[in-house]
Formats: structure tokens, sequence, C-alpha cells
């Protein structure tokens, strides 16, 4: 199961329609083959897939001939008050950091369809938004309407003091009119930067520890008991191991790296999750070790981390054990494979370029 193929609210949907319908676009036009009918997208207690979502989506790219810069757009329209429950606990929050860590948590309570994680880079905070397994079109699509949503977020929740100090995607720029990217940036507070090695967004990490305007202690926690309970019943539908794969790959900070730390993250404990996971099949040390590999691949490619960051990181005691386990993941050192991840990099751009001549 891909990480974005949850169930979710028709909220994301009624956006996408009334972006297109502000274009003249037909309801009926965008909904085709979706499905869903216009009064579905006003009723809280319908759910929708994500391909059902996404059939939205492509309808929408197709109507509008696939113009360039058309996920940010959409993506600037996404408000906290579009995801519910999970929103209103981001802005109750304390500081930003509390708020960041709840998203995380609960990111399956959204409409991202980009596996979103966090790392700090010196004095910044940094986003990235792992591409899905999706065409190059719709791919890009998603990854700026995600990117941009999350930007609409950080400034809702920051308020004015919040600053985004980049925003990179690793698509090229396109056919961007010059009036539209005049107005993105203004949206995001700084351009785009395109043809990057990851699709990230990063922001000075002291934000982090600011109290937040609209902090209110029982509201956040009425919201996260409920969030808490809205993924339980996502686990009784996907199983224990789907949600354990989210929580690797989207809680701030290191892997958990222990069955203890898990089951303390999902509110349960560990004899209970050790015995969900042996009745699916499987145990935390094979999750934690698809986790650390998925992880550390992404991290050689995508980032000039040092090795032994990239280490400690993934909860390793030192670099040699982290360089031991990668040689048996994927039957190389990790600083042949970030060489060659390089090489293969390069290639590709290199093609591109001549496609473009």
């Amino acid at each position: 199961m891909s990480v974005w193929d949850f169930t979710r609210s028709p909220a994301s949907v009624r956006l996408m329609v009334d972006f297109g319908a502000e274009r003249a676009l037909a309801e009926a036009q965008l909904l085709a083959g979706a499905g869903l009918s216009v009064a579905q997208l006003d009723d809280p207690n319908v759910k929708v897939t994500a391909a059902q979502e996404l059939r939205v989506a492509s309808n929408l790219l197709r109507l509008l001939r696939h113009p360039a810069g058309l996920g940010l757009q959409v993506g600037l329209r996404y408000h906290f008050s579009a995801y519910g429950l999970w929103g209103y606990g981001l802005i109750a929050s304390a500081t930003a950091g509390d708020a960041l860590a709840l998203a995380l948590r609960f990111l399956p309570l959204t409409y991202a369809f980009t596996a979103i994680t966090y790392h700090h880079d010196g004095d910044l905070g940094v986003l990235t938004f792992g591409e899905p397994e999706l065409a190059d079109e719709m791919k890009r699509f998603v990854v700026e309407r995600d990117m941009a949503a999350a930007a609409v977020l950080l400034h809702e929740i920051g308020g004015d003091a919040f600053a985004l100090t980049r925003f990179s995607l690793k698509s090229d720029r396109g056919a961007l009119e010059s009036a539209l990217a005049a107005e993105i940036r203004r949206a995001l507070g700084v351009a785009p930067a395109y043809s990057a090695r990851s699709n990230s967004l990063a922001f000075e990490q002291a934000l982090l520890s600011r109290p937040l305007p609209q902090a209110n202690p029982i509201t956040v926690s009425m919201c996260e008991q409920m969030c808490q309970r809205l993924i339980e019943e996502r686990r009784l539908r996907l199983g224990t191991a789907a949600m354990i794969r989210h929580y690797m790959s989207a809680v701030p900070g290191i892997v958990p790296s222990t069955l203890d730390d898990m089951a303390r993250l999902m509110n349960t404990s560990p004899r209970t999750l050790k015995r969900r996971l042996q009745d699916e099949g499987t145990t935390f040390r094979a999750l934690l070790a698809g986790a650390r590999g998925a992880m550390a691949s992404e991290l050689l490619t995508d980032t000039d981390l040092p090795l032994s960051e990239i280490a400690e990181r993934l909860g390793f005691s030192d670099l040699s054990s982290f360089s031991q386990a990668f040689k048996r993941w994927q039957g190389m050192a990790p600083s042949v494979f970030r060489s060659r991840a390089a090489a293969n990099g390069s290639g590709d751009a290199d093609r591109r370029g001549e496609s473009k001549r």
C-alpha cells in the first residue's frame, strides 16, 4: 500500500472543484469518472478515496491544459480550516514545534500524496516531500500542491513572524507566466527554486520554539484525542504494520528505534503492539530495517549530509554500524551508493538538457 492511499474528507475535492469553477469549468466535468456527486462534496460523513481525489485532479489538469504552476496555485487554497480537527489542533498548539510534531504524527488525516519528513540542517528546519509513484504530470501537481499547502499552514500557525527561507522543487520551471510567478512569490514569501536536488522548504529552526498566538491546551488535547481515535479506526482497516510504516517515515527527528518508543507513540503497550505485528506476519525489527533502508537511500541521494549525521539520524550508534547495515540492504557501501546516485542524476540532467535543445 502506498503511503498516500488512505481515505480522506471531501473538502480537498471541493477546493479543486471550486478552483476549476472559477475558471469556467463545469462541476460535472471535474467530477467525471470519480464516482462523486456535487452534494457529496459538502457532506462531512462522506469519505473520499485517494483514487477519487486523483481522478478529479487529473480532470482539472486536463481541462486546464496542464499549465505550469497549477499545483502551487491550488495548494495556496488549503487553509487550516480545510483539515477539520487536525487543522484546529495545529493552531491551538503551544509552539510551532508542537504543531509540527502533531501534524506529522497524524498526517494520514490530511490530503497529502507525498511522504513528508522533517530534519534540521544547521540553523534551519527542513520539510522534505518525497515524490509518489504517479505519472509525471500528476506527480508534479501533487508535490507542488502539498508543498504550497504546507507553506500556507506554516504561515497561519506561526503568524507574521514566520518566514520561509527556501522553497525548492526538483522539477523545472516550465512555461510559468511572469505574473503567476510573482503571485506565487508574494504568497510564499520566497521565489521557488527549480531543478533542485529535493522537494523541500526551509525556515529558521528557532521559530519552532516560539509560543503560538492562539495556543489553547484544552482545545489541542481534545483535538489530539479525537485524531488518535480516527487513526485507531484507520489502523483497524489498514493494519498495524501500515500505520507503523507511516510513523517511521513521518515522525520528526530520528526513526523511533525501539518497540517501546513506537508503542508510546501509538498510545499502546509494547506487548499489544508486538502481538498485533505477529498476527500480521511481521516484526518491529523488520519494519525498522525497511524504514531505515528507504530513508538512508533518500538522504544519500537528495542531501549532502555527512555519513555520520545520516547514521545518527537513523538511530545508529556509530558510522560503522550504519555502513554494515547499508551494505546488507544495498550490497554496497553508502559512499559508493551516493557516488553512483550523483552520477545517475547528472546523466539524467544532461539528457533533459539535450531534449530541450
